[in-house]
């Protein structure tokens, strides 16, 4: 797996993560905000946005963690070891 550390690659993964955070704050709004027919806050309606808010929620920690990871263990790699 050969993935440079590039500026290009750090701002691409930093606005995608950004992009599905926003997502799932927009759907938590949506779901803390859902109104029913009459206009009244309905607690009980919008879960929905909430399934999609955990989803997303779930899916930028997933994408962090393993974009972490790829970018600390890039350099582990280069190493040349005193033994070897």
């Amino acid at each position: 797996m050969n993935i440079r550390k590039s500026p290009t690659n750090v701002l691409a993964a930093g606005i995608t993560l950004a992009s599905i955070a926003a997502i799932a704050l927009w759907q938590f709004y949506l779901f803390a905000t859902y109104k029913n027919p009459q206009g009244l806050v309905d607690v009980q309606g919008g879960t929905h946005h909430l399934w999609w808010a955990i989803g997303a929620g779930v899916i930028a920690c997933l994408a962090g963690v393993f974009v972490f990871s790829v970018f600390v263990r890039y350099d582990a790699d280069n190493e040349m070891h005193i033994t070897s």
